[in-house]
C-alpha cells in the first residue's frame, strides 16, 4: 500500500469513529410491545406512558375519544376551554343553519348551560370514518421500524400514523400528502421527488424516512433550542417533550416559539402543553391546539384495540 492510499485510509477510518461516537445508534426495545393476533406478530409502542400523570383523564383526551367514535351524522356541543361536552345534536340540524344562525344558537347554548360570556362554544361532528385505526394498525409495525433503523424515536412514527392521515392516500387542502402527510417543500429537502410526474410521498419506506429526517434534523433540535431559551429542563423520552416535538411537526417551528414565548412557562411538563391547548400565537390556532390532544386520543384507542381483540401482547425486553 502506498503512502497516499495508507493516509486516506487513515483519515477515512478517523471520521468513521468519530461520526460513530456522535451519533450513537438508540433502541427503544424497552419501550415497545409485541402484540400477537392469528397472522402475524408486530412490535409497535407501549402506550403505558399516556396513563401517567393522568393524561388519560384529562377532558380534552376523553372529547377527542369520543369523537373518533362517533358517527358523522352527529355533532358534540362542547367548550372551546375544557372540551366539556354540553349535548349532542344531530350533524344535519346543524349543518342547515346560516352562519348567523349558527352565531346565535351558540349564544343559546351559553345560556342553556350558564356559560360565563367570554366562553367560546365549538360544534364538533363525529370523525369515526377518518380515524381508520384498525386499518392503519398494520402499518404502524413498519413505520416503529423504518424510525428506529434511522435512529428517530419510534413513537413520533406511531403518533403520527393515526392520526395525519390513517391508512388513506388523501391530499389535504394546503397540499400534504402521503402517509406521513409531508408538503412538497419539506418532502423535497428531505430528498423525496415531487413534481408533476413523480410523488415519492404516496412511498411508504421513502416517505418515512422523509419524515424520521424531519423529525431528526428540524424538529427535535428547535424542541430543545425554543425550550433552553427559556431555562426549561427536559428529556427527550418524555411524554410531554414528545408531544412538544408533534406541536413542531404539525405546526412549525416559528409558530411553536410563538405561543411558548406568549405563554412565558418557567417550567416544562403537562402543564406546559396544556397551556399550549388554550393559547394563540401567529399561526398556531385551533388546529395546532388539538394536534397533540388528539394524539393523546389515538394513542389510547390504540391501546384499547390491542389489549380488547388480539390474542396476546408482550413486554419487548
Amino acid at each position: 500500500m502506498n503512502f497516499f492510499a495508507f493516509k486516506f485510509l487513515f483519515f477515512f477510518i478517523v471520521f468513521f469513529v468519530e461520526s460513530f461516537n456522535s451519533q450513537p445508534f438508540n433502541t427503544w426495545d424497552d419501550e415497545k410491545i409485541v402484540v400477537i393476533n392469528e397472522s402475524q406478530n408486530s412490535e409497535i409502542m407501549n402506550m403505558e406512558s399516556l396513563y401517567d400523570d393522568g393524561w388519560d383523564q384529562l377532558p380534552q383526551i376523553i372529547f377527542w375519544k369520543r369523537i373518533m367514535h362517533l358517527s358523522p351524522d352527529s355533532c358534540l356541543v362542547n367548550c372551546a376551554s375544557n372540551r366539556k361536552v354540553l349535548k349532542m345534536i344531530p350533524s344535519e340540524e346543524w349543518n342547515l343553519l346560516s352562519k348567523t344562525e349558527k352565531t346565535e344558537k351558540r349564544e343559546s347554548f351559553k345560556k342553556e348551560f350558564n356559560l360565563p360570556s367570554n366562553e367560546y362554544v365549538y360544534v364538533t361532528s363525529g370523525k369515526s370514518e377518518f380515524y381508520l385505526f384498525k386499518q392503519v394498525y398494520p402499518s404502524l409495525a413498519p413505520g416503529v421500524s423504518a424510525f428506529e433503523k434511522n435512529n428517530v424515536d419510534p413513537w413520533y412514527a406511531q403518533a403520527i400514523l393515526l392520526i395525519e392521515s390513517p391508512a388513506q392516500l388523501k391530499k389535504s387542502v394546503v397540499g400534504a400528502y402521503g402517509a406521513f402527510q409531508l408538503m412538497p417543500a419539506v418532502a423535497r429537502a428531505q430528498g423525496l421527488k415531487v413534481n408533476s410526474k413523480i410523488d415519492e410521498r404516496k412511498d411508504f419506506d421513502k416517505s418515512a424516512f422523509a419524515a424520521s429526517q424531519l423529525i431528526k434534523k428540524i424538529c427535535i433540535p428547535h424542541a430543545k433550542k425554543i425550550l433552553n431559551s427559556h431555562e426549561i429542563e427536559f428529556k427527550e423520552d418524555e411524554l410531554w417533550f414528545r408531544l412538544f416535538v408533534l406541536h413542531i411537526y404539525h405546526a412549525g417551528a416559528y409558530n411553536v416559539k410563538a405561543v411558548v414565548d406568549k405563554i412565558n412557562p418557567e417550567s416544562g411538563g403537562q402543564e406546559l402543553i396544556r397551556e399550549m391547548w388554550k393559547t394563540k400565537a401567529a399561526s398556531f390556532g385551533n388546529n395546532s391546539q388539538n394536534y397533540s390532544q388528539v394524539a393523546l386520543a389515538s394513542q389510547l384507542i390504540l391501546n384499547d384495540i390491542v389489549h380488547e381483540e388480539f390474542e396476546a401482547v408482550y413486554d419487548c425486553d
